[in-house]
């Protein structure tokens, strides 16, 4: 059962790694264009999808500190 929880931790890692990194690449190109238009109307897909790579990582940290509760309750219990 660890063995699977730390292999569901590790695959969740990920997750936040990858939605971590699309994140910041959206926050880049919004930045970009906002510097080469001056303004922030053409931006606001890209900000769109920034918000929405920073909510699906905090989802995905929530669900790996869950999994490493459930890993150390096990641990104590056994």
């Amino acid at each position: 059962m660890t063995t699977f929880l730390i292999i569901v931790l590790v695959i969740l890692c990920i997750f936040v790694l990858v939605s971590l990194v699309r994140g910041i690449v959206a926050f880049m190109q919004s930045t970009k264009i906002d510097l080469e238009t001056g303004e922030s109307l053409d931006a606001s897909e890209m900000q769109l999808k920034q918000n929405k790579m920073m909510f699906s990582r905090i989802k995905y940290q929530a669900m790996a500190i869950v999994v490493v509760m459930v890993i150390l309750g096990i641990s104590r219990a056994g």
